[in-house]
């Protein structure tokens, strides 16, 4: 079977993993500090994908010193509890492991801190699948997808001709593949709606683990 690309970068919250739980519970954590009490689930959703840094800024206008201080308290809860509450999605194990077989390089590419995200994909025992597992790190480097998906380009052993494309449920894939020359595969089945998805124009949009699988493994 001929492969469509031979390198893979995935996404980890809201692509691999249903994290909405965790996030919007350390989310919480950070506002019950400023005596904010937030109902409006849409925006805690928002949190999801996205920079921290930059989330608290737009949902709540908070300054960069407000903002830095926020990004502290969430990994206060985070790293304790939240990092736990946490699911894979269904069908994704058999998937990577197909993809493996037939000979994709599989690669993490989050804007998640790099320290959590190896943490997350050892406990839900995913990380063998892949051959790097790259985020951010803890003092905002690589936060933006662009930067973590140039790392990735630049950094390991992936050949000129090789084709990639990035994995993703929010804009910002898709966003950070086209600024790196590389297709994204947008998925509505995480945490961006799908006119969010269609807005960023990926090559493919698709709306479950099977339709992943039908586009990347057709044959099997």
């Amino acid at each position: 079977m001929t492969k469509l690309y031979e390198a893979l970068l995935f996404d980890l919250d809201g692509t691999l993993t249903d994290s909405k739980e965790g996030i919007v519970n350390s989310v919480q954590y950070v506002l019950s500090k400023y005596g904010i009490i937030e109902e409006r689930q849409e925006t805690l959703n928002s949190f999801i994908g996205p920079p921290l840094y930059e989330s608290f800024q737009k949902y709540y206008s908070f300054d960069e010193v407000e903002a830095k201080r926020s990004v502290s308290y969430y990994r206060e809860y985070y790293k304790e509890r939240g990092i736990y509450e946490n699911k894979v999605y269904p069908k994704i194990p058999e998937l990577l492991s197909e993809l493996k077989k037939q000979g994709y390089e599989l690669i993490v590419a989050t804007s998640k801190p790099s320290v959590f995200a190896k943490r997350v994909l050892n406990y839900f025992e995913l990380h063998h699948y892949f051959s790097e597992i790259i985020g951010s790190e803890l003092d905002g480097v690589r936060s933006s997808k662009a930067d973590a998906i140039d790392y990735i380009l630049s950094k390991l052993v992936i050949k000129p001709e090789l084709y990639v494309a990035m994995i993703g449920d929010r804009e910002h894939d898709i966003i950070g593949a086209r600024e790196n020359g590389i297709d994204s595969i947008g998925v509505t089945y995480g945490y961006g709606t799908l006119e969010e998805i269609r807005a960023a124009e990926p090559r493919y949009i698709v709306q479950s683990v099977d339709e992943l699988g039908e586009l990347l493994l057709p044959t099997r």
